[in-house]
């Protein structure tokens, strides 16, 4: 439990710089003028490298173990976050989301592959669902922070302040590296994995399209609620504060997630979770000021917020022996491949149509996705 609790908390402070830098860029951008279409490509920048380089991550964790990819992807990542608090301006924050994107993509595969590797089998979907509620802890601490920070101290004390945490978490794995699990030996036969074997795995490809479908959810909302708040006059404190709602949401039910995973199964978790979200996204256009934004944030945090425990306690027990660092590796590419395109998507859609169109479209796929995933709990499927 010891060892559980620590990693919990180093992704925590990880995660919350990763989080409330990733608002910090985007508001800042606006700040300086910057259109929707550039917000998302600045968002996508956070994901188009790891969407490259995943896969090869996961083997790298799966081949040297976590501690240097844990160590020295923290350690990036509170570099990245303070280089526009050095160089401030417009193009500094393009570069700092390439760099936090890559660095966060590497520690987050080796933190799953630790998580997944404590305790037995039985176990898993418990200890995911603490991990979990470490990510929306952050998640709810990074907004806060970044839109204070930005409104009552200017973005580059902002940024500054946002680095701190993931410094003290590498800075606490330096002094506590015992806790790690031993790295294990790599398997005879490695050089003949191949990624299409993975891909064709009949348990692991519907978890990685639902997986795909709800992380475009969530890239949305990221994305999203900075432009939408701003387009209806919030202001950036505001905005910390509604998607802070979001990630409490995601805190309250990951709190009793770890009683959910021993009563239902991965996909009545993974359904309702679907249907919940598409219903938010169904209200937001709806909303004009912050107590309806905060209202349909809260209910997508519920929804997003319940599924991924089940999701990654599903991959880890599907991976084949020796390749779960590239089993999560894989999800994280199809997640950043999504993250990468979506932004993009969105942001044309957005300045051409407004957020009316993508909000709803996303309401469809989502409520569509729902009723797929609720046939693959019928009985005989």
């Amino acid at each position: 439990m010891r060892q559980l609790a620590f990693f919990v908390l180093l992704t925590t402070l990880s995660h919350a710089g990763f989080v409330g830098g990733r608002i910090s860029v985007s508001l800042s951008a606006l700040g300086q003028g910057a259109s929707a279409l550039t917000v998302g490509v600045l968002m996508s920048l956070y994901a188009v490298v790891p969407m490259l380089l995943a896969v090869y991550a996961g083997r790298m964790v799966d081949r040297v173990g976590a501690f240097r990819p844990v160590a020295i992807g923290g350690a990036v990542v509170a570099v990245g976050t303070l280089l526009p608090f050095a160089w401030p301006g417009l193009p500094v924050l393009f570069f700092t989301a390439v760099t936090v994107g890559t660095a966060f993509m590497v520690q987050h595969i080796a933190l799953n592959h630790v998580i997944g590797s404590l305790g037995d089998a039985s176990q898993r979907p418990v200890n995911f669902s603490w991990f979990a509620l470490g990510y929306a802890i952050s998640g709810t601490l990074g907004p806060l922070l970044a839109g204070f920070a930005l409104d009552y101290a200017g973005p580059r004390s902002a940024f500054l302040l946002l680095a701190l945490p993931p410094a003290i978490g590498t800075a606490l794995l330096l002094w506590r590296r015992s806790l790690l699990p031993a790295a294990q030996p790599p398997r005879a036969d490695a050089a003949q994995h191949r990624l299409s074997d993975l891909l064709r795995n009949p348990r692991l490809l519907p978890v990685y399209l639902f997986s795909a479908l709800l992380a475009a959810g969530w890239d949305l909302y990221t994305f999203v609620i900075p432009v939408y708040g701003n387009s209806i006059g919030l202001s950036a404190s505001t905005i910390g504060v509604v998607m802070s709602t979001f990630a409490l949401a995601t805190f309250l039910v990951r709190l009793v997630m770890p009683s959910v995973a021993r009563r239902l199964t991965e996909w009545t978790v993974i359904c309702a979770a679907l249907l919940i979200a598409g219903l938010a996204y169904a209200l937001f256009p709806l909303a004009k000021g912050a107590p309806l934004l905060m209202a349909a944030s809260f209910l997508l945090g519920l929804g997003l917020g319940c599924a991924q425990p089940m999701i990654m306690a599903a991959l880890y027990a599907a991976s084949p022996p020796g390749r779960q660092g590239e089993v999560v590796g894989v999800r994280t590419t199809m997640i950043n491949a999504s993250s990468t395109v979506m932004p993009l998507g969105f942001g044309a859609v957005g300045a051409a149509l407004g957020m009316g169109p993508v909000l709803w479209t996303m309401a469809a796929a989502l409520l569509a996705g729902s009723w797929l995933a609720g046939r693959r709990i019928q009985p005989g499927r």
